[in-house]
């Protein structure tokens, strides 16, 4: 993909994919404003939009807090593995 090449240029490619035509940049916080309006001119490129991450608490203490929750937690548990059981669907 020489497309990947050219988004060299304006940050650190992280990941790609050709099946779902996708790429993860990483760019400068202070820069990616203009980066994207760059990106955007590419004739290859789509889309471009920033990572609403910054912008998400991501602090979960007390994400069981409520009683209903914990519960719930205490009821069905995860099996060895740390993963909750799947059921199956008929049809499937």
């Amino acid at each position: 993909m020489r497309q990947v090449r050219q988004l060299r240029r304006y940050g650190t490619v992280m990941y790609t994919t050709k099946k779902l035509k996708y790429a993860v940049l990483y760019v400068d916080r202070d820069q990616a404003d203009a980066t994207v309006d760059k990106l955007k001119h590419l004739r290859f490129v789509k889309d471009a939009e920033v990572s609403h991450r910054p912008e998400l608490d991501l602090t979960f203490s007390g994400s069981l807090g409520d009683p209903e929750a914990r519960r719930y937690a205490d009821e069905f548990p995860p099996d060895e593995h740390g993963y909750e059981e799947e059921t199956q669907h008929e049809g499937r």
